[in-house]
């Protein structure tokens, strides 16, 4: 178990305590009754990279294909693969953005709370390959 610090302590050495947090690791702070934990963005790609999306993959009647993750709700269309992943990939952004402006409300909500890892993996990719790069297809059925 690792220890916890005082967050005055933390205030009075922000400089060290971010030092600590990149090179030796996450730190957990205790202000009052809230506890928290600092990470580097590596640490957070590290706890967060098994995090991934399948997408079911459908080839419409019209030629275009069709991406879908039912866990979601989210489903993208476009004239090939690669435009149906970028606009899955854009969806999959603004459900993060979203997800993160209303924080309170969807993590207490039972059936968002399981996203939170999935978001917290979209939130930290650097760009839109990043993002497209967690979806994992598969063919579906029709």
């Amino acid at each position: 178990m690792q220890s916890t610090h005082n967050a005055t302590d933390v205030r009075k050495n922000w400089g060290q305590f971010n030092d600590d947090v990149v090179r030796k690791g996450p730190q957990f702070v205790q202000r009052n009754r809230d506890e928290w934990a600092a990470l580097s963005k590596e640490q957070l790609h590290a706890a967060f990279n098994s995090f991934y999306f399948n997408a079911n993959l459908f080839h419409e009647d019209d030629g275009s294909i069709t991406l879908s993750i039912r866990d979601l709700g989210i489903i993208a269309n476009g004239e090939t693969e690669e435009e149906a992943l970028a606009e899955l990939a854009e969806f999959l952004i603004d459900y993060a953005e979203e997800y993160q402006e209303e924080f309170e409300l969807y993590y207490r909500s039972p059936n968002r709370r399981d996203h939170f890892p999935f978001i917290m993996n979209v939130l930290i990719q650097d760009d839109i390959e990043g993002v497209k790069s967690l979806v994992k297809c598969q063919h579906g059925e029709k």
